[in-house]
């Protein structure tokens, strides 16, 4: 086993074909043998188990170790039943008690903000508990550790969503914003309604109820968004995410089977589970290493569904843009790309896109940046039962691969620390 100080990884910078089937074999392996991966589930703990062991015994990390977390994954589209109830009662209330319809409505939308935009846990504990689990393995390095660089996936998989299965991504981003829009027009309506009770006008309250009664056009997009997720179909995840779990690891087993060991560079592959429930695997994760890896500079890179070669991208501010990446830590993965003429773009988790594990971890105080392979206008894959084995894309995950060894190779030199 050869040391490199410094190392020049082209030797497993031109593996990267070899790379990309490989992650495709793991990953039809996983599909084909394991349960279904829902937040929480069986099958997420399998998988976890079946990575981390190879981790272990193909990759050459000394230190494995399976831990487990307490969550409430039916929480993430739970929030949606309380909301649209809330808002659905505040219609019928408009024409009797508007007061109660903007109470309701605020609460019902202030739960949205919190549970789906924030990624609070406003509403955990009233679902069900269940056990997550997280991976955490280290391959040392064999002199002093002077850095240390962590690559990140989610192995668990989402629960399908209809409408984007049935209709695609405009009519999935549309219905939901259709139905918000619908709520604040009910509100709107009601405020109206106050006002115009206060100052005595029959002929204005009147148009109101009129307004109302063709607002109820609403109705059956809240009555759809019922189902926004269904709990009863939980998707392969081949691109979301077992694509970002295996980014890691084969870049390890490419130095393992190429005899490369780092002398000053600490390689981690962390697999946070139940990120499709939240990012609650990730928020488990830095509250349990909190006061860890903080010894020397230390990057953390979340890859996250890398599929489209055209999407490879950087995301500089995540959780629905709320959440700002490490400006470092995105740059290197940008100027890693660009050595190797891999087109790679600069953009964020939008409103609306929710978030990569990126986001969690910068929150928990690490340095930490998002790498997604899709296009932030869902695609039909997204969150549906065609994210299969048979539907990755190998151009998509070598490019990937690729950049992220020679973010290696450029940190292990020094850069941007």
């Amino acid at each position: 086993m050869s040391v490199k100080t410094n190392t020049d990884l082209k030797p497993i910078i031109d593996k990267k074909e070899w790379a990309a089937k490989y992650m495709i074999d793991r990953i039809t392996y996983i599909i084909k043998n394991f349960q279904k991966r829902d937040p929480g589930s069986e099958g997420e703990k399998q998988a976890c188990e079946f990575m981390a062991e190879e981790l272990r015994s193909d990759c050459g990390c000394e230190e494995v170790t399976v831990e487990s977390f307490e969550e409430h994954p039916g929480s993430f589209y739970g929030w949606l039943y309380l909301t649209l109830t809330f808002v659905l009662a505040a219609i019928v209330l408009l024409f009797f008690f508007p007061l109660a319809t903007i109470v309701l409505v605020a609460v019902g939308l202030l739960l949205m903000v919190l549970q789906f935009g924030l990624y609070k846990k406003a509403v955990d504990r009233l679902f069900p508990t269940r056990t997550g689990h997280n991976v955490t393995a280290i391959k040392k390095c064999t002199g002093t550790v002077e850095r240390r660089i962590i690559f990140n996936g989610h192995p668990d998989a989402a629960w399908e969503w209809p409408v984007n299965y049935r209709f695609g991504g405009v009519a999935f981003e549309a219905h939901a914003i259709f139905s918000v829009v619908g709520a604040l027009y009910y509100m709107g309506l009601a405020i109206a309604q106050i006002v115009s009770n206060g100052l005595g006008g029959a002929a204005v309250s009147s148009v109101i109820g009129k307004m109302g009664l063709c607002g109820l056009i609403v109705v059956p997009f809240l009555l759809l968004l019922y189902n926004m997720a269904d709990k009863r179909i939980v998707v392969d995840g081949a691109n979301d995410n077992l694509s970002g779990c295996y980014m890691g690891i084969a870049i390890l087993k490419a130095m393992r089977d190429e005899g490369i060991e780092l002398e000053h560079t600490e390689i981690g592959v962390v697999l946070t589970g139940s990120e499709e429930a939240g990012l609650r695997g990730s928020m488990a994760w830095c509250e349990a290493h909190k006061n860890d890896f903080k010894d020397v500079p230390t990057f953390i890179y979340s890859f996250d569904t890398i599929h489209d070669p055209k999407y490879l991208m950087v995301n500089y501010r995540d959780l629905n843009a709320t959440v700002k990446a490490d400006k470092d830590v995105s740059d290197l993965f940008m100027e890693a790309a660009a050595e190797l003429g891999i087109p790679c773009s600069k953009g964020m988790v939008p409103p609306m896109g929710g978030a990569t594990d990126s986001a969690a971890f910068a929150q928990g105080g690490f340095r930490a940046t998002g790498v997604t392979g899709l296009n932030h206008k869902l695609e039909d894959y997204y969150h549906t039962r065609r994210d299969t084995y048979d539907n990755m894309n190998e151009e998509g995950l070598s490019n990937c691969y690729a950049a992220s060894v020679k973010v290696l190779e450029m940190f292990d030199g020094g850069a941007k620390q």
